[in-house]
């Protein structure tokens, strides 16, 4: 069927190929990857079948796009927060904002979020995304706070760890949760943490 699959050009064909992963999206938040196959994913978009297998060898084609999709949605937002950052940097601010908006991305799209972070274990092509994503945050986000006008030796060390506790607090407020906890006394102890790193 490989021969069959083509790079729509027109905006009407354009629109279907959208529709179909825009379609997939919704279904792999909603039943998941496993419980999604190619005939709902067409009943959903409201194309035929046979229009999914013209434009997509299989359903693990859509995952991709549909993972890229995700990537562009979620993160691309982020990315524009640290693109005008402008010396001196405030961390402060920048951090505050950042936990918030990460913690806002997650709880926005957890189900789809969810639904692509458990294929990490068992699909190489979204393992191998989610960490190409995590390297690109990590170098753009440097690069960012260098134009920005901060310099330090260990910068991309320093971004890379920043994330990653920034990545588990979003992870903990919206999917844990814990009743005993105080979210915003974590958020503030989370801040000061990473400030210190960066002073």
């Amino acid at each position: 069927m490989a021969e069959t699959v083509r790079n729509p050009k027109q905006v009407r064909s354009i629109d279907k190929k959208n529709r179909i992963i825009e379609a997939g999206y919704r279904l792999f938040a909603r039943d998941g990857y496993y419980s999604t196959n190619t005939a709902m994913i067409a009943k959903e978009a409201g194309v035929s079948t046979g229009i999914v297998y013209g434009y997509f060898r299989d359903k693990r084609d859509i995952l991709v796009e549909v993972l890229n999709l995700y990537v562009n949605k979620v993160f691309e937002p982020i990315f524009e927060t640290f693109e005008n950052i402008q010396a001196p940097v405030d961390f402060d601010y920048l951090l505050s904002y950042a936990v918030d908006d990460v913690v806002r991305t997650h709880r926005d799209n957890s189900a789809i979020h969810a639904a692509l972070h458990s294929l990490t274990y068992s699909d190489e092509i979204v393992n191998a995304r989610f960490t190409e994503l995590e390297n690109e945050m990590t170098l753009r986000v440097a690069d960012c706070l260098e134009k920005g006008g901060y310099r330090s030796d260990d910068l991309k060390e320093k971004v890379h760890l920043a994330m990653r506790c920034i990545q588990d607090y979003a992870h903990e407020y919206t999917y844990d949760h814990h009743d005993y906890l105080s979210y915003p006394r974590m958020k503030e102890l989370l801040v000061a943490m990473l400030k210190h790193i960066f002073e």
